[in-house]
């Protein structure tokens, strides 16, 4: 720690790692740098992360169905039949489960969001971060999975029985 203006901050410095030309690179929180909680109800802190990012995440949705519409509409199939305000119509009650992960830089919110326009099983899964700062949405949830003969499949919208597990995209 130091001070910084009056008040104890993190040295950031203790936060990156030098690569093999000597320059240094910031680490990030993967898969392997966290331990991801279990599954569960989001609690009052994360409720309270999840309205922090609500409209950047509807922005960023529709904004991400448009682009892949475009050029990849699979990834939105099964929400194609939805217009806009409904494919946004979810709020706090709709964010259902959370896993919790800690970094060096704070708390990472995996989230699976229910959209109710899409019942009875319709969710998108977003992570968020949550630090001193107020919550800020890192990604909503796009896959893109080599199927068996070689063919992708391309999706955003999941199922109440997937699996929220760790992504970076």
């Amino acid at each position: 720690m130091r001070r910084v203006g009056g008040r104890e901050a993190v040295d950031r410095r203790d936060d990156i790692e030098s690569s093999s030309i000597g320059h240094f690179r910031p680490l990030h929180a993967t898969v392997d740098t966290v331990d991801l909680g279990p599954p569960h109800a989001p609690k009052e802190e994360s409720l309270k992360a999840f309205e922090e990012v609500e409209h950047e995440l509807k922005k960023q949705l529709l904004h991400l169905k448009h682009t892949y519409l475009k050029h990849e509409p699979e990834y939105f199939a099964a929400v194609q039949h939805l217009s806009d305000s409904d494919l946004t119509s979810f709020g706090a009650a709709d964010f259902e489960s959370v896993r919790v992960a800690q970094s060096a830089y704070g708390i990472h919110l995996l989230g699976k969001v229910r959209i109710p326009a899409a019942a009875p099983d319709g969710y998108l899964h977003v992570r968020i971060f949550v630090s001193d700062e107020p919550a800020k949405l890192h990604c909503i949830h796009t896959e893109e999975r080599e199927e068996p003969g070689g063919d992708k499949r391309f999706r955003a919208i999941f199922t109440r029985d997937d699996a929220l597990e760790w992504f970076d995209t």
